[in-house]
């Protein structure tokens, strides 16, 4: 009587052993499903635009631009960094360096267009009317380089 009950008792055992073995296998392929839904989720969400200064300069040095990025970028920087820091005295603030490199570089962008310089022209301008000599002198530079 012995040896069948632990014969019993060990078979007991063993299926038990074998249903925490299938719930073991059977537990991470949930925890990887419920992952899967979590990474993909993420990678539907809208990324997030970055509106610093040198990642929209990026975009405007980039050649295989669009036109629509390039016109997307150019608005940004109005909208965020429109307005130049007042003259000093007589000279132009050094931050006006940067706007001028960017009217050169969008007067040489091989896809650029009039509406798009215009458009930045009048607003920078519009903006900054202290500046309007050097931005129509930048803009100057940048059509007369395009070597048409």
């Amino acid at each position: 009587m012995d040896i069948v009950l632990l014969v019993k008792s060990i078979m007991g055992l063993a299926v038990i052993l074998g249903i925490l073995i299938l719930f073991f296998l059977y537990a991470p392929s949930k925890k990887k499903k419920t992952a899967q839904k979590q990474k993909k989720i993420i990678k539907k969400s809208k990324p997030k635009q970055n509106y610093e200064l040198q990642d929209l300069l990026q975009v405007i040095r980039n050649k295989q631009a669009t036109t629509e990025e390039l016109s997307e970028a150019l608005d940004l920087i109005i909208k965020h960094y429109g307005h130049i820091h007042t003259k000093l005295g007589i000279r132009t603030h050094p931050d006006f360096d940067i706007y001028s490199e960017i009217l050169l570089r969008i007067c040489r962008h091989p896809n650029t267009n009039k509406d798009i310089i215009l458009k930045f022209d009048k607003e920078l301008e519009g903006r900054n009317p202290e500046y309007v000599r050097e931005i129509n002198d930048s803009l100057t530079k940048g059509l007369n380089s395009r070597g048409f």
